[in-house]
């Protein structure tokens, strides 16, 4: 009988195979010289994870953003801290462990670093738009130059979030002081508040290296 255990080990060990098999071609392609090296795409495991680790980013969000429905005083920046940049945290530290980009972009931002970054996310934020069913695709892209995979996946706006994303009115003070440029606010619950986009790069800065070196 096969147990969780042995599924898990199963797996594992097809993902060592897989990278011992492109780890040796790799090899041989520096080795001949061949230039489709710099095509080499993410591994399905790898896509996998990174769909796994967004959803778990959005629970670690949303129970955050939770104690914001129980909350007696209006939030400030100290809430704010203690809600909102946990999250962001955690984006970087999937970039750092993972060597991806994590980030959370939207129209109606409030930080202008979640500004669409490029004409891609755009379009990507254009057919979440388009489709409220939609809740995540992977697409080729191109990020500074690098080509690679990005993973798109929607944050739609809950309750919790109208505390600071409700009535332009109605936000808290702190909002209005510090953030002049402000444009998420006057949202509804349901409405597409973002999304988080997940770029992969190709396999090959490391045969460039190795073959710059040569």
């Amino acid at each position: 009988m096969t147990t969780p255990f042995d599924q898990v080990n199963t797996l594992f060990m097809i993902r060592v195979f897989s990278r011992l098999v492109l780890g040796v071609s790799l090899v041989i392609c520096v080795l001949i010289g061949l230039p489709a090296i710099a095509q080499a795409q993410p591994e399905p495991a790898e896509l996998a994870k990174a769909v796994q680790e967004i959803e778990n980013l959005d629970a670690m969000r949303s129970g955050l953003a939770a104690y914001l429905e129980e909350a007696t005083e209006p939030p400030t920046a100290e809430t704010m801290r203690q809600v909102c940049k946990p999250v962001g945290m955690k984006a970087m530290q999937l970039s750092q462990d993972n060597g991806w980009q994590v980030k959370q972009m939207a129209n109606k931002y409030r930080n202008p670093a979640h500004e669409p970054d490029t004409p891609q996310a755009k379009m990507a934020l254009a057919k979440f738009e388009q489709d409220a069913d939609l809740q995540g695709f992977w697409a080729s892209a191109t990020l500074n130059g690098e080509p690679g995979t990005r993973y798109y996946r929607r944050i739609n706006v809950a309750a919790s979030c109208l505390a600071c994303h409700g009535g332009k009115g109605d936000r808290p003070q702190f909002v209005k002081d510090n953030y002049p440029q402000d444009r998420a606010y006057d949202f509804n619950v349901g409405d597409l508040r973002g999304m988080y986009a997940v770029f992969i790069p190709e396999v090959k800065q490391a045969l460039e290296d190795a073959l710059s070196g040569s």
